[in-house]
């Protein structure tokens, strides 16, 4: 089946090269998805040794290690990938170059909504743990960044008469649980987390989102210069109170490698307790 190429990597790495100038700059936020992810961890009682961190940005490889953990840091960008301190590669998220059963804990944090093959590269991420291995990840999902969708829809329209792809296209938290399964990945969860970011301007809401990296690298976007006309009247709308609120919802995904020692759901038939006696005692 042919993957359809929704995004240009190579304009990607071009933003996320960009954003490791700035990368200080929108760490908080960072350090919020790399929170949740951690905490999910600590609820954890095993240990883990070698860690493969997808999307580097030099948050969550120091905590890892202060914990004696070897951590592996990649990104498609060589940049962001060198202002870690962790054993760094530069690398292909849809391509990883590791072989199977590599790592016993692999953490992806606000990284794998530009990948164009998500179900292959979650594949890809399960074939590389080592059985009963983890993987955690932080991914963005709708709704976020709809009200700047639809108000870049309505004034395009308007204006245009047509309308330019300009925000990625994120999953839903179902199909994050949909693509978790279909990876083979075993007891997979996914949860929903929302955060409220608050900006005073519109434009500091898109100075953030360029220095996150976080900016159009659509296939189809517009070719042209894009009207200073369109750009006046969003921000004009957006901009209709002293402070701007932008609900980041992100769904936080968890997968093992299968094991035979992990518990497995019961088949039809197997219960050892008829249901009339567990409702007697």
């Amino acid at each position: 089946m042919t993957v359809p190429v929704i995004f240009n990597r190579k304009l990607v790495r071009y933003h996320r090269d960009r954003a490791a100038y700035h990368h200080q700059t929108i760490q908080d936020i960072v350090q919020i998805g790399a929170d949740r992810l951690l905490e999910r961890l600590d609820d954890i009682q095993r240990s883990f040794t070698d860690v493969l961190e997808i999307g580097g940005r030099g948050v969550v490889a120091p905590i890892l290690q202060s914990k004696g953990m070897n951590v592996v840091s990649g990104d498609l960008s060589h940049r962001l990938v060198s202002i870690n301190s962790a054993l760094s590669v530069c690398l292909d998220e849809e391509y990883l170059p590791f072989k199977a059963h590599s790592f016993d804990l692999v953490i992806a944090n606000f990284n794998l909504h530009w990948v164009n093959d998500l179900p292959g590269s979650l594949l890809q991420i399960k074939n590389i743990l080592r059985p009963d291995g983890l993987f955690l990840a932080a991914i963005p999902i709708l709704p976020t960044l709809s009200t700047l969708r639809d108000v870049m829809t309505e004034e395009e329209v308007e204006l245009c008469g047509r309308v330019f792809p300009r925000i990625s296209p994120f999953p839903d938290l179902r199909a994050c649980a949909t693509l978790m399964q279909r990876a083979g990945f075993a007891l997979p969860v996914v949860d929903k987390e929302e955060l409220s970011l608050v900006y005073r301007s519109a434009m500091a809401l898109m100075k953030d989102l360029r220095f996150a990296g976080e900016t159009n690298a659509l296939m189809e976007q517009q070719k042209t210069f894009t009207n200073k006309d369109f750009l006046a009247s969003c921000i004009t709308k957006l901009q209709d109170q002293d402070e701007i609120a932008v609900p980041l919802h992100f769904a936080v995904l968890t997968g093992w490698g299968p094991d035979s020692s992990q518990q497995q759901p019961l088949q039809p038939g197997q219960f050892s307790v008829s249901l009339e006696d567990a409702l007697k005692n």
